[in-house]
């Protein structure tokens, strides 16, 4: 297998997981799974506006996906509770997003590689943009780590130390919608989320501060993504599912030692 190839997939697959386990670990402190799933469905949308106006499908997916979030954010508590927002935000969007695509004349799409992902498939421009991703995303978290960190655990307290919750969740919603729009060719707008929780929900086992869970997360979501891809390879299986599936071992690992270490204990 080329070493050009080798090394192309799995710096996609790196860039990717390093952005989703810091944010994966905000989507849990901040109880907004149901939110990034959101986000990932309506990237969908966003893929057939980039195809309809020939721009570049990273870019179609970011604008979509802010846009979606943005109008979440503003009207969640003013004419429904927000559960009930993201519930008809995620299957419109993507229900949308498939009939959009139907609709592009003499534009040949394949769906299931924007559904699964098709990291086989990346370029090292794709790389690139991946790694914007990753500098632009961890550059603002770790800025932003005191008061996006202070917003998402406690608000009030956010409040009296002279932070702005809103703004701070306006950024990390920024955040997150660049992490859909490089993740989308990684593993797919059904499968950001599962990457999003995992790692973040195996390293909550064993972390004991939140900086130390976030850099877990990360660790953990590389060991994934690699181990994916090596999965994949072997047994020639879907590679974002394959990905997935390995997030999946790790958290099941991460379980089970946790859980002998407290009898030992």
């Amino acid at each position: 297998m080329p070493v050009d190839f080798l090394l192309r997939v799995s710096l996609a697959a790196v860039g990717v997981a390093l952005i989703a386990g810091p944010l994966g670990s905000f989507v849990l402190w901040r109880r907004m799974v149901y939110f990034g799933d959101t986000i990932s469905h309506a990237s969908l949308l966003g893929v057939a506006l980039a195809l309809a106006l020939n721009l570049p499908v990273m870019l179609g997916v970011l604008l979509v996906a802010f846009a979606v979030a943005a109008v979440i954010v503003t009207a969640s508590g003013r004419f429904y509770h927000v559960d009930t927002l993201l519930g008809v935000a995620a299957h419109s969007a993507l229900a949308l997003g498939l009939v959009a695509v139907s609709f592009l004349d003499g534009v040949k799409v394949d769906l299931l590689s924007y559904l699964i992902g098709d990291i086989l498939a990346v370029t090292w421009r794709d790389v690139a943009l991946i790694g914007s991703g990753v500098v632009l995303s961890l550059g603002l978290v770790i800025w932003r780590w005191r008061a996006l960190l202070i917003s998402s655990l406690d608000r009030d307290m956010a409040l009296a130390h002279g932070e702005n919750p809103a703004r701070e969740g306006l950024l990390f919603t920024l955040a997150l919608a660049v992490l859909v729009a490089v993740a989308i060719k990684v593993v797919g707008a059904l499968l950001i989320t599962a990457l999003l929780i995992i790692p973040a929900a195996a390293a909550r086992l064993w972390a004991d501060t939140p900086e130390r869970m976030a850099t877990l997360a990360a660790l953990i979501g590389v060991v994934a993504a690699l181990s994916g891809l090596a999965g994949s390879f072997r047994f020639d299986s879907p590679t974002g599912p394959s990905i997935v599936v390995a997030a999946l071992v790790c958290l099941l690992l991460a379980g089970a030692a946790r859980m002998v270490g407290g009898w030992r204990g």
